[in-house]
């Protein structure tokens, strides 16, 4: 017949016998509890007297059990198994596993870091893991969740969804931006900062001015970088002007670190666009969640579509 809950010995003083029982050595035992020796022996004789039964037998550096104490044991023993499998279930499930998007470094460090304030104030219960790099990544071996493509839409991967087009337009800091100034002017006047990746050519300066039909100043110098963002943090450092990738450097126009250069007069669409990429057929709530988010910030910067261009 069961006993009534109160009259059940306390969860640690089982769990130290069971610990015992294990190991067969109480200072195993104690170790596996992070406990001393004499704690240990002390919750196993409390457990004894609550019982009043004896439940193991002691002799001279080694322990057993007594018929009581194995039957005991095997109970008991079993029970803890199951809650300790119940109790790794719940506190998996509480842990957080992070949302890992991956993009090239410049999509990461220029468009994404600058919002992700926003996604913490929307869902604060979700953790990112931001990955970059500028070498194709095999989504599903790599682990992320969802990436963000920078490609032509016939190379779009299937099942992308199209986030915004690109528009190229030049950038200085504003204390070198003279009032009513023209591009051509402002060439003349300063170096120019050049993405060096023959891979994109239209961020290059060449492509872009020979775009423009007419004769073009020579310019003070040039500076070329390996990286994107290097191109805008030595404009907004003032090294010169940059052709700024218009969704990626909107925040640093919005909070006047930089300035477009006659925007409307200049301002080019390129032929890629930017395109949502997630990795599972069926996500889970959280990475559903953070896909909504980076569509919606999206929207603003559809530059193909607020400007109108082909």
């Amino acid at each position: 017949m069961p006993v009534p809950l109160l009259r059940l010995a306390s969860l640690d003083l089982v769990r130290g016998f069971v610990a015992v029982g294990r190991r067969m050595s109480i200072t195993l035992a104690a170790q596996d509890l992070c406990l001393s020796q004499s704690a240990v022996s002390r919750q196993v004789q409390a457990l004894e007297e609550a019982l009043g039964v004896k439940l193991l037998n002691r002799g001279y550096r080694s322990i057993s059990f007594t018929s009581e104490g194995e039957h005991l044991f095997r109970i008991a023993d079993d029970a803890l198994l199951q809650l300790q499998e119940a109790w790794g279930a719940l506190s998996e499930s509480r842990s957080r596993a992070p949302v890992t998007i991956g993009g090239c470094i410049s999509v990461t460090g220029l468009w994404l870091l600058p919002r992700l304030g926003s996604l913490r104030q929307r869902h604060p219960h979700i953790d990112v893991c931001l990955t970059s790099n500028d070498k194709p990544l095999d989504l599903k071996t790599e682990g992320v969740d969802i990436a963000i493509r920078y490609c032509p839409e016939t190379n779009a991967p299937q099942g992308a969804v199209r986030l915004f087009g690109e528009l190229i337009l030049p950038v200085i800091r504003p204390s070198l931006a003279k009032p009513h100034q023209s591009l051509l002017e402002a060439i003349a006047g300063q170096v120019l900062l050049e993405f060096d990746n023959p891979k994109y050519p239209w961020l290059h300066w060449s492509d872009f001015l020979s775009a423009l039909g007419t004769e073009i100043p020579k310019p003070k110098g040039m500076l070329r970088f390996n990286q994107y963002n290097q191109v805008v943090q030595a404009a907004i450092a003032g090294q010169g002007i940059a052709l700024g990738r218009q969704a990626l450097v909107a925040p640093m126009l919005a909070d006047q670190r930089l300035v477009a250069l006659s925007a409307n007069e200049n301002a080019r669409a390129g032929s890629f666009a930017y395109w949502l990429l997630q990795t599972a057929p069926h996500p889970r709530q959280d990475v559903l969640e953070v896909t909504a988010w980076i569509r919606e910030e999206a929207q603003c910067c559809d530059v193909k579509q607020e400007q109108g261009l082909d």
